[in-house]
């Protein structure tokens, strides 16, 4: 196992390690390991199986189940567009127009540099802000489509990586 392999792995393992309170469940500690990481690699799988006494099968039987873990790293930018009532109400269709039209895109997923992984959100809790975006988990209120645009360039324009770069 390679060096850079290794420290994955043990930042995996202080994830893990970190979260026990009380029950340790496969789906805590997968829900653990994308929180830190954005997805669910591999390595993960075979740790979170070590941890709790299960066999990869079950583990990777729980990660398939639930549509929201990824199993590949993210865009640098993960973009959210909140696709709860108020939100939608409010224009959030035409937000997601336009976020398709920049990122060009057919859906969610992830654009072709990497740059950014679009997403519905069901809610992002901020119904008087409607409609509202997050990037990278920052919440923006009261968004149109231009300024959501604008945004969007902002974010490429200076380059920066996302919070998550790990692996």
């Amino acid at each position: 196992m390679t060096s850079e392999k290794t420290d994955f792995r043990t930042t995996i393992r202080q994830s893990l390690t970190a979260t026990q309170n009380g029950t340790v469940t496969i789906l805590s500690s997968l829900l653990a390991v994308e929180d830190l990481l954005g997805y669910i690699p591999l390595e993960a799988i075979e740790e979170v199986a070590s941890l709790t006494n299960s066999t990869t099968n079950e583990v990777w039987g729980v990660a398939s189940f639930y549509t929201n873990f990824r199993f590949t790293p993210p865009g640098d930018h993960v973009l959210e567009v909140c696709w709860g009532p108020s939100c939608h109400i409010l224009g959030a269709q035409n937000i997601v127009k336009e976020v398709l039209g920049t990122l060009n895109l057919q859906g969610e997923g992830d654009t072709e540099d990497h740059t950014f992984t679009f997403k519905y959100n069901t809610c992002l809790a901020a119904c008087g802000q409607a409609p509202v975006i997050s990037i990278d988990h920052q919440l923006m209120g009261r968004m149109t489509p231009e300024k959501t645009k604008e945004r969007i360039l902002s974010v490429k324009a200076t380059g920066e990586k996302g919070k998550r770069q790990n692996g």
